[in-house]
């Protein structure tokens, strides 16, 4: 037998998120779990930036930074405009720079 009052079980009736939201959630989530991405996303909050830069400042792979950039894109948690012959990349949405402030808050730094 439910504890949960009446308003709770309607409560939660009306805010849980479906199943739907729930994988988008998750999915967005899980992009925001390797290191590599948090670095790229942290410093395209700064400038946008192509993939030569990105590569060099983060002392990464051009291969590796491409295809991280592909999976930001596909969620759309980046955009890129061309600028010439330059694909410059940046945040899609400054929510997203909220996102990544809360979580250096939560950790005191």
């Amino acid at each position: 037998m439910l504890d949960a009052t009446a308003k709770i079980l309607d409560d939660m009736n009306c805010y849980l998120p479906d199943d739907n939201s729930v994988k988008k959630i998750s999915r967005f989530f899980s992009l925001l779990s390797d290191p590599s991405r948090v670095k790229l996303l942290s410093a395209l909050t700064i400038a946008p930036l192509c993939v030569t830069d990105i590569a060099a400042i983060l002392n990464m792979n051009q291969t590796t930074v491409s295809h991280q950039l592909r999976l930001l894109r596909d969620v759309d948690i980046v955009t890129c405009e061309r600028q010439g012959k330059l694909l410059k990349y940046k945040i899609a949405n400054p929510k997203i720079n909220e996102i990544l402030l809360v979580g250096v808050e939560y950790l005191g730094y």
